[in-house]
C-alpha cells in the first residue's frame, strides 16, 4: 500500500477497540527526534464507515459579529496586539493574541474577519497544546467537524484530519510525481452537499526552510472577470466530485469510511456573512460545468484555472513559524501546499499538523440559485 509503512491493531478506547493502520515509522520519531506530538501522529481507522452527511441548519457566526470588530482587534483590550494585511486583498496576520482564550463575542468578529479578509495567520499560539477536546470544541463554535472519507487522523479523534509529509511517508508527494509541480490549488473537500466554511490548520512540526501554504482571493478571481464572463457564470453551475478521491485511495490500499458524492454548486457563491460574490470553482474538485457541451466546460474551466493558479496578485504565500495556526473561509478561497524541501532527512524534512474543518451552508448563488444533486 502506498501511504503505510507500519501496520498495527490499537484500542481507540478500551470499550471500542478499532483497528489502526499506522502512516509513519515509530522509530523515526522515537529514535531520532523523540517527538513530542506523538499523540497526533497519522493513522487510519480500517473499519468505521459513516452514511452519507444529512443537511442541516447553519447559521454563520460572522452575521452577528460587530463589522467594526472592537473585541477583537482593539488594543484597548490587548495593548499587546498586532495586525498586519499581508496583501491588500488576502491574508491577516495578527500577534500578542490567543485563539484558546478568545470570548463568543471576539470569536463571532473572528468569523467574520476571515470572511473579509479570507486567510488569517496567528501566531505565537499554544493552540497545539491546549489538547485534542478543546481544539475540537474551538472549532464546533463555527460550525459541525467533518469528518475526511479517505484522510489520515489522528489516533484519539476522526475529526482532526492528518497532514503529514516526511521520509518516512512520501505519499502527497508520490501523487503528483508525473507533474513538473507538487502544487494543487483546491477548497477543501468542495464536493459535500454543504461544504466546509472556516478551516483551521495547526502545524506541529515544520521544516526549518519551505513547506509554506498560499491562498488565492476567490471573491478578488471573481472581480477581475470580465463584466459578460461574470454574467455568464452567475446562471451556470459546475460539478464538484469525490469520486475521483476515492477512487484513488482504494486504489493505493486505503480504506473509504465514506462513499463519495458529487454535487453541483452555483459558480458564483455569495458569501451569507459579507454578501460579497466569490468563485466556487477549484482545480482539485471541479469537473465539468452543467449544461455546456464537453468542449466548451474544458474551456471555460481551464481559463478559470488558470485564472486561479497564476493569479500572484491576489494570492498570498505564508511561511509557517512554531505556534502559528492559519484559520481560512472555504467559500471564498483555495490554496494549496508547497512542498519544496526535503523530505528525505527526518530532522529536516518533516512538516506535520492536524486539520479542523467546520461545515457550513448549502451554497447559494446570485438570484437565489442552489446547489443540486441527485438523491
Amino acid at each position: 500500500m502506498a501511504t503505510i509503512t507500519q501496520t498495527q491493531t490499537t484500542a481507540a478506547t478500551e470499550s471500542a477497540p478499532l483497528k489502526l493502520t499506522l502512516a509513519y515509522q515509530e522509530e523515526i520519531h522515537e529514535e531520532v527526534l523523540a517527538y513530542k506530538y506523538s499523540a497526533y501522529l497519522p493513522v487510519y481507522d480500517t473499519e468505521t464507515t459513516f452514511p452519507p452527511l444529512k443537511p442541516f441548519e447553519f447559521n454563520d457566526r460572522g452575521l452577528v459579529a460587530n463589522k467594526e470588530k472592537p473585541n477583537l482587534l482593539s488594543k484597548e483590550n490587548v495593548p499587546a496586539l498586532k495586525v498586519i494585511n499581508l496583501t491588500p486583498g488576502i491574508g491577516t496576520e495578527i500577534r500578542g493574541l490567543q485563539l484558546s482564550q478568545l470570548n463568543d463575542i471576539q470569536k463571532d468578529e473572528l468569523a467574520l474577519l476571515i470572511a473579509e479578509r479570507g486567510v488569517v495567520v496567528f501566531r505565537d499560539q499554544d493552540f497545539k497544546d491546549i489538547g485534542i477536546e478543546k481544539q475540537k470544541e474551538f472549532g464546533r463554535y463555527f460550525g459541525p467537524l467533518h469528518i475526511h472519507p479517505v484522510g489520515a487522523h489522528v489516533k484519539e479523534s476522526q475529526e482532526l484530519h492528518n497532514i503529514y509529509l516526511g521520509s518516512d511517508n512520501e505519499y502527497r508527494n508520490r501523487r503528483r510525481g508525473n507533474r513538473l509541480t507538487t502544487t494543487g490549488y483546491h477548497s477543501d473537500v468542495s464536493y459535500e452537499r454543504q461544504p466546509p466554511g472556516i478551516t483551521i490548520l495547526t502545524l506541529l512540526s515544520v521544516p526549518p526552510t519551505g513547506g509554506d501554504t498560499a491562498w488565492e482571493s476567490q471573491t478578488a478571481a471573481y472581480a477581475r472577470l470580465s463584466p459578460p464572463i461574470q454574467a455568464l457564470l452567475e446562471n451556470l453551475r459546475a460539478e464538484h466530485s469525490g469520486f475521483p478521491q476515492a477512487e484513488g485511495a482504494r486504489r493505493d490500499g486505503l480504506f473509504v469510511r465514506r462513499e463519495p458524492v458529487k454535487t453541483e454548486h452555483p459558480i458564483v457563491r455569495v458569501h451569507p456573512a459579507t454578501g460579497q460574490k466569490a468563485l466556487f470553482v477549484n482545480p482539485g474538485f471541479t469537473k465539468r460545468i452543467v449544461g455546456l457541451k464537453d468542449e466548451e466546460s474544458e474551456a471555460l474551466l481551464k481559463l478559470l484555472f488558470h485564472h486561479i493558479t497564476f493569479g500572484q496578485d491576489f494570492q498570498v504565500r505564508v511561511k509557517w513559524e512554531e505556534g502559528t495556526v492559519a484559520l481560512w473561509d472555504n467559500r471564498v478561497t483555495s490554496h494549496t501546499a508547497i512542498s519544496d524541501y526535503n523530505v528525505h532527512v527526518p530532522q529536516e524534512g518533516l512538516r506535520h499538523g492536524f486539520r479542523i474543518t467546520t461545515l457550513a451552508e448549502r451554497p447559494r448563488g446570485v438570484n437565489g440559485l442552489e446547489s443540486r444533486w441527485d438523491e
